[in-house]
Order: C-alpha cells, then structure tokens, then sequence
C-alpha cells in the first residue's frame, strides 16, 4: 500500500466553496452535484496496492509513530487487566522458571555454570529468553486480535506487529530489575561490561521483531502456525544454552548452536553480568543472522500485505 500526502489547499478550498454551493442549490440532489463540480480534479490522497518489488516506505512508518505508541500502550493495559496480580506476573513467572531449573537442572541433575551461582546464571539466560518468546508470540498472533482495524483503516500494518514486542520491553524491564536485586543478594559486582546490556536488549528485540513480523505474515495466510509455534518455540528454548553453558555442549558441535542469533545474545548477557570477556564472535554471528532476517521478514511481510485485508 502506498499514498501522497493530501493536497490541504484544495481541500480547504473545497470546504470553504460548499456553503455557497449549498445555497445556489435548489434541492439536495442539485446540491451534490453542484458540490461535485467544485471538488479539486486531483485526489486529495490516493491509496492503491504497489506493483513489482515492495517498498519498505519508512517514511511512512515514522510519519504514523503516534499509532505506535498508542498501541503498544493499549497492549500492555489489555494484558494486565482484570488480573489479580497485575504487573506481579512479569516478577513471578521468571522467578518461578529459575526456581524450577535451579532445582531441576543445577541440583538434582548437576548441570555447570561456569562457576557462577547456578540461579542467577540460568536467570541471565531466561531474562531475554522470555523476552523473545513473548515478543515472538504475541507479535504472531497481532495480526489476526487487530483484524477490525486492519479492514477499515489504512495504516502501515507492520506498525501492529512492531507495537506487540514494544509492549514486552515493559515486563523485561521490570524482569531485569529482578535481576540486578538477585546480583547484589549472591554479591555479583559489575564492571563497566554491564553497559552492553542496552546493545544487547536492542539486538534481542530486533530478532523477536524480525521473526514475529515474519510469523504474523505467515498467521494471516497459514493458521495453523499459531499451534506449530508454540512448539518450535519450546524446541528452540532447550536448543539455546539458557540452563547450561555453552562448555556443556561437546566442542565439535559448538559451531552449528553457534548459528542460532540467541546463543550469542544469552553469552552477551552473562558476560556483562559477571564481567567476563564477551564473545565478539558470537556476538557478530548474532548480528549478521538477526539483520538478514529481518531485512527479509520486512520484505516478505510487505508483499503478503497486499492481501491481509482479503483473507484476513
């Protein structure tokens, strides 16, 4: 989808004409047609579906940032309301997850963790973990909880989908303060590492962007990608080195976990928490796969855009 800004001098030309149409007009019917005649030859704004290669029109997305906002406020108001414990659920649900891996893995089953206190090292893993599962799943279903909007207004639809994974940095951020409180209870000092959590978060962020964008376009057309999700996302979480360190897995398979934008994200995260040396490879390797992919998804999401409104 693409329109021109609108032509406000002839618009308001147009409606300052109408009273003096109205009155030289006999009936209502005259009156229409009367104001017809004075209506600027040129469309105010013309929307009409591109051909060829789409275009990712960005200036159109800043143009609508304020619906952006909007959204991501509504979304984190809906996600809370009617619920007992609020914005407590952001605090309990990655406490309770460490407290069962911690039980789990790093005293029942002996998993390693580098030597650091195996609750907050699995905690590190599991704070942009959850951050990118929810992102991931509220994005992928965005589409299809918005399917009024879609049909009636015009909007830069990716606006709906980038608005879903803003709304989740709310309960990471209040996850991350969970952190930094567990950090000086186990006496973890930080370093000057610990600002690489801001590139960090943002790296994270335009992954869950990249691949939530990409699932809505899919949702829209496949519905059964709403069921397959889920478990590609459980299978994706014991694949990314989040309850053990990446010294567990043998070294000659270090190369293909390597691949997956996560594993040097989670390495990052507990690199500048414990003020270890970072892995600048991995996290290269990271980068790379996370701004191919999302160059693709904002790609092959502007192409499925096209008939979003049809099938929806």
């Amino acid at each position: 989808m693409s329109g021109g800004p609108p032509d406000l001098e002839r618009l308001s030309s147009a409606i300052e004409l109408t009273p003096r149409v109205l009155e030289r007009a006999a009936n209502p019917s005259a009156a229409v047609d009367a104001f017809a005649t004075e209506l600027p030859a040129k469309p105010v704004l013309t929307i009409e579906s591109a051909s060829g290669w789409p275009s990712l029109d960005l200036r159109d997305m800043w143009a609508h940032r304020d619906l952006f906002y909007f959204l991501v406020w509504r979304d984190v108001k809906v996600r809370y309301k009617q619920t007992a414990l609020g914005v407590a659920w952001a605090v309990l649900q990655p406490l309770l997850t460490m407290v069962i891996f911690t039980v789990i893995f790093g005293r029942l089953a002996g998993v390693p963790s580098d030597g650091e206190p195996y609750p907050i090292f699995v905690y590190a893993g599991l704070l942009p973990w959850n951050f990118f599962n929810q992102a991931v799943t509220t994005s992928s279903n965005s589409l299809l909880g918005n399917a009024a909007l879609i049909t009636k207004v015009y909007f830069p639809r990716m606006v709906i989908p980038g608005a879903a994974v803003g709304a989740g940095l709310v309960d990471f951020a209040i996850a991350a303060a969970i952190m930094f409180l567990m950090a000086f209870y186990y006496g973890v000092a930080f370093g000057p590492g610990i600002l690489m959590l801001v590139p960090l978060t943002l790296l994270t962020t335009l992954f869950a962007a990249g691949v939530g964008m990409w699932m809505s376009a899919l949702n829209v057309k496949y519905r059964d990608v709403r069921y397959a999700l889920p478990f590609v996302l459980q299978i994706w979480m014991y694949v990314t080195p989040i309850i053990y360190p990446v010294t567990f897995i043998p070294a000659r398979w270090r190369w293909l976990i390597a691949l997956n934008p996560l594993c040097g994200i989670i390495q990052g995260f507990r690199s500048a928490i414990f003020g270890r040396p970072f892995d600048w490879n991995g996290i290269a390797i990271s980068a790379a796969v996370t701004l191919i992919l999302l160059i693709y998804a904002a790609f092959e999401f502007r192409r499925m855009e096209r008939e979003f409104a049809d099938i929806i």
